[in-house]
């Protein structure tokens, strides 16, 4: 500021220098830029006395918080950015492990900034998209037209069949920072090599499909269906959707069936033989593995049975 004051008085007398002006008349001129300056130098230790009065001391705890954490900005924690992230687990420590991409290393790296100790905070969690229809395997009333997204798809009743299905439009992949989403022939599909565990996916779906699971192995079996309609409505709407006939829960104890919909109680899963000859019996196919090196969903048997002929 005080430059600024100093070159347009210059610059001032200098201009009407130039111009001719009498002895008076410079005297006036280096007056007025004397004014200016003083003004300038004046403005400037104020603010200088104001700055260091009213400033406000950061906490060095909440930088190293901050370099600890991915600054990925994701909104992960439930916070905007990882600063107000690494302003809020200071003031409270109930907030640590918030941070899904940063992980169990993020995690002991903020607990040993704050001097605390962590238990195991269990495996991490990831996605699991409860559809496995692809678009040849839906039925359809008609052809949508809309906008392209899943929120506006999903307040019509009719823009596909099955009300609880995957619908296609992206939402999940638009909300997904990582890239680690892709819709694949009409199905939201999961890139666990790039995904971070972030949740933005779960929270973008309109029909709640997306559900962050604990992986306590590389691959989870998984019911890949959300429907609860009744056996014979769930065929006709879908190939591949669940028929809540139980014969995966009269396996293992693994599974139970609620409301016509088989579930996996992924505190109880381990990938022993009954799990095995649970998915293997399911006469639709929906029991499939997710994970980084999961094999591809088998067919339904009626579907396989057909193949083979």
């Amino acid at each position: 500021m005080i430059c600024s004051y100093v070159v347009c008085g210059i610059s001032y007398v200098a201009l009407l220098a130039g111009a001719g002006a009498g002895g008076d008349g410079v005297v006036k001129i280096f007056l007025a830029g004397a004014t200016l300056l003083g003004l300038g130098t004046g403005f400037a230790v104020v603010l200088l006395v104001a700055s260091e009065k009213f400033k406000v001391e950061i906490d060095p705890k909440i930088e190293q918080i901050h370099e600890a954490l991915p600054n990925l900005d994701c909104g992960a924690c439930g916070f905007a950015g990882c600063g107000q992230y690494a302003k809020a687990v200071l003031a409270d420590p109930e907030l640590l492990g918030a941070c899904a991409p940063g992980g169990a290393e993020v995690l002991d790296a903020i607990a040993a900034i704050l001097n605390l100790q962590v238990s195991d905070s269990g495996p991490a969690k990831r996605p699991i998209v409860h559809c496995r229809s692809r678009r040849d395997q839906k039925t359809f009333h008609a052809e949508y037209y809309g906008i392209p997204s899943c929120t506006a798809a999903n307040a019509l009743a009719n823009a596909q069949a099955c009300k609880f299905g995957c619908l296609g439009f992206g939402d999940c992949t638009r909300a997904c920072k990582f890239d680690a989403l892709h819709v694949v022939d009409g199905l939201a599909t999961v890139d666990y090599e790039k995904c971070t565990g972030c949740t933005a996916c779960s929270k973008a779906c309109p029909r709640g499909l997306i559900e962050m699971v604990p992986f306590g192995h590389e691959n989870m079996m998984t019911v890949a269906c959300n429907s609860i309609e009744t056996g014979r409505a769930a065929r006709a709407m879908c190939k591949v959707g669940c028929i809540g006939c139980g014969i995966c829960a009269k396996q293992t104890d693994q599974f139970g069936v609620t409301d016509n919909l088989a579930r996996l109680d992924y505190t109880k899963y381990e990938p022993d033989e009954q799990a095995e000859t649970a998915m293997t019996k399911c006469p639709t196919g929906v029991i499939v593995y997710r994970g980084p090196t999961a094999p591809e969903p088998r067919q339904p048997k009626e579907k396989a049975a057909a193949a083979k002929a």
